[in-house]
C-alpha cells in the first residue's frame, strides 16, 4: 500500500514544526535563573547522618546548595526544575530563618513517601534510599526539626504547661 503524496510530506512538515517550537520555547525565560541565594540560617543536625542523607536526597530543592544540571537549561524540563525547586524552597528550606512552614512536617513526608518527590530520584540516582535509609532519614528530620504543631496528640501542653 503506498502513501499518498500529500500524506508523505505531512511527517517532515510535522517533524518540522516540533523543531521550531522546540527552538521558540527556548526563549522563555522562565527556569534558567538559576540562583543560589545566600544562606541565613543553618540547622543544627541531630547527627551527620541525617546532614548526609538529607544532602543527598533533598538539598537540591530545600537548600540553598541547588546543583543545577545540564537538562535544568533545555525547556520544557527547566521550568519544571524551576518550579520544583521555587515551590519545595517556598515550603521547606534549611538555609532560612524558621526553615518554613513544612519543616515540622519534613520528616512525615519522608515516611509517607511522597519525598523525595517521584519525577526526582530516576534523574538522581544518588537520591534514591533504600527502606532504612529512608526511615532513618525520617527519624533524623523529625528529631532536627520536630514535628508540626497541629498534628501533635491531643491534651499536649503549650509553653506555659496548659493543656490545649
Amino acid at each position: 500500500m503506498r502513501l499518498n503524496p500529500a500524506r508523505r510530506s505531512l511527517l517532515p512538515r510535522l517533524l518540522l514544526g516540533l523543531l521550531a517550537l522546540f527552538v521558540l520555547i527556548q526563549l522563555v525565560p522562565y527556569g534558567r535563573a538559576h540562583s543560589n541565594p545566600p544562606v541565613q540560617a543553618t540547622p543544627r543536625w541531630d547527627s551527620p547522618q541525617t546532614e548526609a542523607l538529607f544532602t543527598r536526597a533533598c538539598a537540591d530543592c530545600h537548600s540553598h546548595a541547588t546543583v543545577w544540571p545540564w537538562y535544568s537549561n533545555v525547556a520544557p524540563v527547566s521550568w519544571l526544575v524551576q518550579r520544583h525547586v521555587d515551590e519545595g524552597r517556598s515550603r521547606f528550606d534549611i538555609n532560612v530563618t524558621g526553615f518554613g512552614e513544612d519543616a515540622g512536617r519534613a520528616g512525615q513526608e519522608v515516611e509517607e513517601g511522597s519525598m523525595p518527590e517521584p519525577t526526582y530520584p530516576p534523574l538522581h540516582p544518588n537520591a534514591r534510599l533504600t527502606d532504612t535509609e529512608r526511615q532513618q532519614l525520617a527519624s533524623g528530620l523529625n528529631a532536627t526539626f520536630g514535628r508540626e504543631q497541629e498534628g501533635e496528640q491531643e491534651g499536649s501542653q503549650d509553653g506555659d504547661g496548659e493543656t490545649r
